[in-house]
């Protein structure tokens, strides 16, 4: 029934933005655009587009409809049979042969030519911000193949199914798949982040592969096709890997105990497994475990930075998009001084997670390993520590309706967190930053030398950089003060390449706000003078 008179009726929509669908995650993205061909993979600019003009529509509604249709275990067959499988909905499927389709776990190894790790990186941040949780094992996947060199034959094995750009997500054996994928399994629940209190046995059974008997508290995606695990064999902790189906085609000692009910990353499958004389075969050397997996775990730091740049980035298209049509008090949210100072904080922010996810992968692609080393760990621990503020800070900014899962920020905000967790959480990455600083002086030179590059470009900059500079001449004097010292080299980086390669507006804003003492403790606290409204601008997207 019609409603008289001038008012609305419930089924008008007033006020309310429209959709964000339809853009290009790419070429909106002009910190992104910049960053790509500055480190050398202009030639991945067309691939790059037409995956942001795909990630720009369907995509986003598999990435809604998979973090509400969760993982479900089942660990028997109707007839009583241990099978150990988890079911998940189409919709992660979609997601899965997409990135692996693009080549997101595997461009870095398949393209032959300088720029593919940044190239890759690119796409990986792309469909970060469309869903996330199924990132984990396009992650692992793609870091465990320098690990997996580590023994040529394994590789030689293994490498052709983990680069295929087929998805094969039925259980059997390796060699009978079009394409594998590839985890990990490391946490115990007596250790946690202690690796070396590792209890799972490794026992030499005779044909050159190991039985692994015990058990791992955490253990992402475990429907993938092996998994590389540490355990203890006769010369100490060692690296294996263990496939789910051997060779016969019977299933191996792979026990998943249960799915973990996590705050984030709902999408994706993680478990408590339990080893029962499994087979696996050794990577590396016996006794050698952690330096043979840390090959993979520095590829999945620098997927953290990437995740959360990439979050980042969606948080601000949405808080932009949405002050962008919304009015209130008699104009646009976009208009209002105080709402601009919140989003050009977040923007700025956003601009220089990415800059140094992007710089990082460009570090890997030109073997720069000292800095690479050090870099990935130091932004593993400060970008990281920044999305979750970051992710609740753009919540807000949509008010109540930024607090309803509906408009995806939710999703965002629990998301954050897991970056900061996954593969070290903040003590252990500065002790980390730590140990390299004195045992790898190197380390500390490479980092100091590509900081020092924007030396005399801004006066604040310098003057951050030269306390910097005094702090790490004993970098282990005061073990209680790692975090300080690795949030001061992280600002000192993103200052660096912000001066050197962002946008005047931007660097200037992170200068005064980040590197002086002018910013206050929340987002929304630049000082007088910044621009924020260049900063806005270049950062809002449009359909």
């Amino acid at each position: 029934m019609a409603v008289s008179g001038s008012g609305s009726t419930m089924a008008d929509a007033l006020n309310q933005p429209p959709p964000l669908t339809g853009h290009n995650l790419f070429l909106q993205n002009r910190p992104l655009v910049e960053a790509l061909d500055r480190e050398g993979a202009g030639w991945a600019a067309e691939r790059a587009a037409l995956f942001g003009a795909e990630l720009g529509g369907e995509p986003r509604e598999w990435g809604r409809v998979a973090n509400e249709n969760l993982p479900r275990l089942r660990t028997h067959d109707r007839f009583g049979s241990r099978i150990d499988e988890v079911e998940f909905h189409p919709a992660w499927h979609k997601l899965m042969r997409t990135s692996l389709e693009h080549g997101l776990h595997a461009l870095s190894w398949r393209e032959q030519r300088p720029g593919a790790h940044v190239a890759r990186a690119a796409l990986f941040v792309l469909m970060a911000q469309v869903e996330a949780g199924h990132g984990c094992p396009i992650s692992m996947t793609h870091a465990a193949v320098p690990a997996l060199r580590a023994q040529p034959e394994l590789a030689a094995e293994w490498e052709p199914r983990l680069t295929s750009l087929e998805y094969d997500p039925g259980l059997r054996p390796a060699a009978d798949k079009a394409g594998a994928l590839c985890g990990m399994a490391m946490t115990e629940k007596q250790g946690g982040s202690d690796v070396r209190a590792n209890t799972t046995a490794a026992r030499a059974v005779g044909d050159g592969s190991y039985e692994l008997t015990g058990h791992k508290w955490f253990c992402s995606a475990p429907m993938c096709d092996a998994f590389l695990v540490l355990a203890q064999a006769d010369d100490g902790l060692s690296c294996f890997l263990l496939p789910r189906v051997l060779p016969d085609g019977t299933r191996n000692g792979f026990r998943i105990q249960r799915l973990k009910d996590k705050l984030g990353d709902r999408s994706n499958a993680s478990s408590e497994i339990e080893l029962e004389q499994a087979r696996a075969q050794l990577v590396g050397e016996e006794g050698r475990g952690v330096q043979t997996i840390i090959k993979m775990v520095n590829h999945t730091r620098l997927d953290c930075v990437l995740g959360t740049a990439a979050a980042m980035r969606e948080a601000v298209e949405q808080a932009t998009h949405h002050a962008a049509h919304r009015s209130a008090f008699g104009r646009r949210l976009v208009e209002q001084p105080l709402m601009q100072n919140v989003l050009a904080d977040l923007c700025v922010e956003s601009e220089a997670a990415t800059l140094t996810a992007m710089r990082l992968a460009g570090a890997f692609d030109r073997s720069e390993d000292a800095f690479a080393r050090i870099a990935t760990a130091v932004s593993k621990y400060w970008v990281c520590k920044r999305g979750p503020g970051h992710a609740a800070e753009a919540l807000e900014c949509l008010g109540g309706n930024g607090y309803v899962e509906e408009s995806g920020m939710p999703r965002l905000y629990r998301q954050q967190p897991l970056q900061s967790v996954w593969e070290g959480s903040g003590n252990v990455i500065c002790l980390d930053v730590v140990r390299a600083l004195q045992r790898t002086p190197e380390t500390r030179d490479a980092f100091l030398d590509e900081c020092r590059a924007a030396s005399g470009s801004d006066r604040r900059f310098d003057d951050w950089l030269v306390a910097l500079e005094r702090g790490l001449r004993d970098p282990g004097a005061d073990e209680a003060s790692a975090r300080r010292l690795v949030e001061e080299m992280g600002l000192a980086l993103q200052g660096s390449l912000l001066v050197r390669q962002g946008d005047p507006a931007v660097a200037d804003a992170f200068c005064a706000s980040r590197l002086t003492g002018d910013g206050g403790l929340a987002y929304g606290t630049l000082p007088r003078g910044v621009d924020v409204n260049a900063i806005v601008e270049r950062h809002l997207p449009r359909a």
